[in-house]
């Protein structure tokens, strides 16, 4: 027997793994899937695409062994596995493919088409002619490899920039095709241009393809197109909100998308809507407003599938991801996977005849592994995570319900490990991001890590966060919108602490002399607004934050986005954005604050963090201040494994020095 060391702690990232991306073959035999895992030499994710036979009776096999393999895409008749690799970084040349591999015989890989530019979105065409991806065309100016020898960058329009890609303003994306049926050819550019256009859908003939545009416009919103095989371009929908991700109905006549009417609703409960390929400037008849749920989750990852049966799309739900099938009337909507996880990723076809669903699923203790559901059974294929979870352990939550200031707030408590009855702990209260965003039914290794530390941890979703109806997660737009709120840092606030006094009432082992809270993002802002009104937390930690926002409305890779949060412009009434940033209130602070941020962040620039660390600093407060080099705003998620480590282990030893 093995003699596991049960445990979560920041080196146990490292042994991290990630099923995703599930596509189940036309035959119905196999799932191929992408393997995601650490690279701890190279301080790198190194992901492969993987196949599992959808009987169970053989385990997984990896197929590629790239550098970094993913977008696995079956050709209609499954002789053939589309993907994309990476290769390793700083190789010389192009360091982006496409290729094909034979998949019911021997052959070779075939490099179909490479590039300085990733593919994304990649679809094969149902006659199995051809392929479409989104891909970055980059300007002339980078022929010239010195950058100091480069033309400067003209820009014209706002989203010039962002985050995790740096500037795009001189490397739009468009849509590309490339023939498999033999006849060769160079990729084809179809809307060539200054504009993004991504997410490509093929109509069954093989002949249009839909994908959404986004001009840049003022206000960034994207919209629905079609192009034929000659580049002529017809645009569907009327710019008045925002539409994305299309996917065309098996038979041509319809135009499935994500959005929204309103583009000053944006941030709120996306809905799934239809198209008339033949009908222009048209917007969209939503036909999944009966369950007033965003449909378009952050976690889940895959686009919806028609089917005969009608669309199967994915709704979040009180912390939880559930996958549905709405009926092309709007007249039905009929749960298809539920339960207390997180559905990220999913396929339909057929197994032996009856319909199936190939998904990657994650909950509180699993990471996400793929399943298949066939006449109502569930059966796992994957165990990626079996030998990391044996050496982890990890801690299951405890999920209440909290009622106060006649709302009910989902909540999660984790008691730390070995917790022994009669003893007192020190109490992390974590705030997510987004603000429209939410905690719940899904494995987070930061949870985990504190649990495993000696803290009681605690999270909620407020009002503004997603998972709740329309008026929830509107509840805190400024109160100056046309659809008004009570504003950031009012309702949520209440609602965050509400969740700290009920859990002090509830559970007797928590020490109220020693509450932290921290936060990233909009949940480093409730952070930081939290010390502002309060001195009830013995410490903070504040990370890749937002505290000005008038400041963000300037800088932010998004700017100009916030005024549908808000309200006013920026322009016209910057008092009101003031009013709400935290950091013009920092001589309130009386709680020692950890500042994390990272060096490449576009979502909350660098400047959000150092304005803070500035003025605390100048009014002699305790703070403490960490900047990592090149990362952005996701180095909590898919920062280097090393930059991971580091951030855990700076958080965990800042909290034990303070609440320990």
């Amino acid at each position: 027997m093995h003699n596991y060391c049960q445990a979560m702690r920041p080196e146990d990232l490292h042994g991290l793994s990630n099923v995703s991306d599930p596509q189940l073959s036309p035959d119905g035999r196999w799932v191929a899937h992408v393997l995601t895992r650490v690279d701890l030499a190279e301080n790198a994710y190194r992901s492969h695409v993987w196949v599992v036979s959808t009987d169970g009776a053989s385990p997984a096999r990896q197929l590629t062994s790239g550098w970094s393999d993913s977008q696995p895409r079956w050709t209609p008749d499954g002789s053939g596995l589309l993907f994309t690799s990476s290769a390793k970084p700083k190789t010389e040349g192009p360091t982006q493919s496409l290729r094909l591999l034979p998949f019911d015989g021997p052959g070779e890989t075939v490099v179909l088409a490479e590039s300085h530019e990733a593919f994304t979105g990649v679809t094969v065409s149902p006659d199995g002619r051809m392929v479409a991806y989104a891909q970055r065309v980059r300007s002339d100016d980078y022929l010239e490899e010195d950058p100091a020898r480069r033309r400067p960058r003209k820009i014209e329009h706002l989203m010039s920039t962002l985050n995790g890609e740096g500037f795009i303003c001189d490397r739009p994306s468009n849509i590309h095709i490339l023939r498999l049926d033999g006849s060769g050819g160079a990729p084809v550019n179809l809307t060539p241009g200054a504009h993004e256009c991504f997410s490509p859908s093929w109509f069954p003939q093989g002949d249009r393809v839909a994908y959404s545009w986004n001009p840049f416009r003022p206000r960034e919103a994207s919209d629905i197109c079609i192009v034929d095989l000659d580049g002529a371009v017809v645009q569907l929908t009327d710019e008045s909100g925002a539409t994305f991700a299309p996917i065309v109905s098996p038979d041509g006549s319809q135009v499935a998308v994500l959005g929204f009417d309103d583009w000053s609703t944006m941030f709120q409960n996306e809905k799934v809507g239809l198209l008339d390929p033949e009908t222009t400037m048209a917007t969209p008849s939503w036909i999944s407003t009966k369950v007033d749920r965003t449909w378009s989750s952050m976690m889940a990852r895959s686009l919806p599938v028609w089917t005969d049966a009608g669309i199967t799309a994915a709704c979040e739900d009180h912390g939880n991801v559930h996958l549905h099938r709405i009926a092309v009337d709007g007249a039905e909507i009929t749960p298809l996977l539920t339960g207390n996880r997180g559905i990220t990723g999913w396929s339909v076809g057929e197994v032996d005849g009856a319909e199936a669903i190939a998904f990657t699923a994650t909950d509180a203790t699993n990471p996400a592994e793929l399943f298949l559901l066939i006449d109502g059974e569930e059966r796992q294929l994957t165990h990626a995570s079996d030998g990391w979870l044996a050496k982890t352990n990890p801690i299951e939550p405890e999920r209440y319900v909290v009622e106060a200031g006649g709302v009910e707030l989902d909540a999660w408590l984790f008691r730390p490990r070995n917790f022994e009855a009669g003893a007192t702990y020190p109490l992390l209260m974590n705030v997510h991001g987004g603000p429209f965003a939410q905690y719940g039914n899904f494995h987070f290794d930061e949870f985990q890590m504190q649990a495993e530390a000696g803290f009681v941890v605690l999270c909620t979703n407020p009002r503004g966060s997603s998972g709740r109806d329309s008026d929830w997660g509107a509840s805190i737009r400024g109160p100056k919108h046309h659809t008004p709120g009570s504003g950031w840092g009012t309702v949520d606030y209440d609602d965050v602490m509400a969740v700290v006094d009920d859990a002090l009432d509830r559970f007797d082992f928590i020490d109220e002399q020693r509450l932290g809270i921290l936060g990233g993002s909009y949940g480093g802002y409730m952070t930081t607004w939290v010390i502002t009104h309060t001195d009830r937390f013995a410490a903070a930690c504040s990370e890749r934050a937002a505290n000005n926002l008038l400041a963000l409305e300037h800088n932010s890779d998004v700017a100009g986005f916030f005024s549908a949060e808000m309200g006013p412009s920026h322009l016209d009434d910057p008092d009101e954005y003031l009013r709400m940033s935290p950091s013009t209130m920092a001589k309130n602070i009386n709680t020692p604050l950890l500042i994390v941020h990272s060096e490449n962040d576009l979502r909350c620039p660098e400047g959000q963090a150092t304005e803070l660390f500035v003025a605390c600093t100048l009014l002699e407060k305790d703070v403490e201040y960490w900047l990592f080099p090149a990362e952005n705003h996701e180095l909590s998620r898919s920062g280097s494994p090393v930059h991971r480590e580091q951030r855990a282990e700076i958080i965990l030893e800042y909290f034990g020095r303070h609440l320990q």
